[in-house]
């Protein structure tokens, strides 16, 4: 069976990369590309790499047109998503049947109205089905209550992309209770393209070559709550999750590297080998590298994750180790912010939603150099 699927904002990079996996992805046909103001330009003019679709014409953003296909794809500005989603939802009960939603934004992750008014400020537009088939709860050893939500879902919000290298970094310390979260510490290098499309000086490569900025620093970046909402999930006491997080924007076009550290449990701290307490807690959350999830690979011990080895792929890579001098958990993660931090989780949430294979469609295997 071939479903069609449209790609609202599909000249930006969002958009782009989910475009990039569904031009090979055996059971979507790509329907109507659309997007604000570049409506009526080519797409080649904006993705020139996505050779196949290089011809196609932008078309305006309209609730209307994107629900004649199966699927649509929301790859747009914070807080835009909302409202071409509950015009779409409104024209779904006119048909009676419902259109499979994807949003790769903000506007559907949060499922606290409170929190998105106080790091968004705008009208809270309700929490959808979350689109991270890895997430662990509490109390599973595997992320099956995710996959099974994905899987009985029309509503999909796909994670945001320092949130997704966090929560992979972190969630097994959480689940088997070896770290604590009121002082987990978050320091991520970041690939420009996770700043978006839109032109600002600091953006330039004038700025930004040779030089490493700091962004939205003492708790004010908007994926906090998300990740503690992730981490409570997983097992966090609701309201006891301390999270100082600072992203720095470093010189390369995308990925995300993640260092995360938190002080370990008793459980660690008092046992004689708390490397192996660690890591054996990891392994069991994620498997060995090619032996459990398929996205995300525990690296062997004492080898370190990179942006490189993640590059243009849906690639996860981890790692932990334990501070003794410190008395810490440092975990760490490595995903490219536009594969695995989104498009790759949007298609995998897709083929789940569709019932197919989870990995269809999405890249298993990174670049080089």
């Amino acid at each position: 069976m071939t479903w069609t699927a449209s790609v609202a904002g599909a000249t930006g990079y969002a958009g782009g990369e989910v475009l990039r996996l569904l031009a090979a992805h055996p059971d979507i046909e790509i329907g109507a590309l659309t997007a604000a103001s570049s409506a009526g330009t080519l797409l080649g003019q904006h993705h020139p790499h996505l050779r196949s679709l290089a011809q196609r014409v932008v078309e305006p953003t309209q609730a209307e047109r994107l629900a004649e296909h199966d699927v649509v794809f929301l790859a747009l500005p914070h807080g835009a998503s909302g409202g071409l989603a509950a015009q779409i939802e409104a024209l779904d009960a006119e048909r009676g049947s419902p259109t499979l939603l994807i949003d790769c934004g903000a506007d559907h992750r949060l499922t606290d109205a409170a929190a998105w008014q106080a790091f968004y400020g705008t009208e809270y537009a309700g929490a959808w089905t979350y689109g991270m088939p890895e997430l662990l709860h509490t109390g599973e050893s595997q992320a099956r209550a995710q996959r099974a939500e994905l899987a009985s879902t029309s509503r999909v919000a796909v994670p945001g992309c320092n949130v997704t290298a966090v929560t992979l970094a972190a969630q097994p310390g959480v689940v088997a209770e070896l770290i604590d979260t009121s002082q987990v510490t978050a320091v991520l290098a970041v690939g420009y393209s996770g700043a978006g499309k839109s032109l600002k000086p600091h953006l330039s490569a004038a700025e930004a070559l040779g030089s490493a900025q700091p962004y939205a620093v003492g708790g004010t970046h908007r994926h906090i709550p998300e990740i503690v909402q992730n981490l409570e999930v997983a097992g966090a006491a609701p309201g006891s999750t301390r999270l100082s997080f600072t992203p720095v924007l470093v010189s390369m076009s995308r990925g995300i590297l993640a260092t995360v550290t938190a002080p370990v449990t008793d459980s660690v701290l008092h046992c004689e080998h708390p490397d192996e307490v660690l890591r054996s807690a990891w392994a069991h959350a994620y498997g060995a590298a090619g032996q459990g999830e398929a996205l995300i690979d525990l690296l062997p011990e004492g080898t370190w994750p990179t942006t490189g080895a993640v590059a243009g792929s849906g690639l996860a890579t981890v790692q932990v180790a334990y501070d003794r001098g410190a008395g810490v958990a440092v975990m760490m993660c490595a995903i490219d912010n536009l594969g695995k931090g989104t498009a790759s989780a949007a298609v995998q949430s897709l083929n789940l939603a569709l019932g197919l294979d989870e990995t269809t469609g999405v890249v298993t295997e990174g670049v080089a150099p």
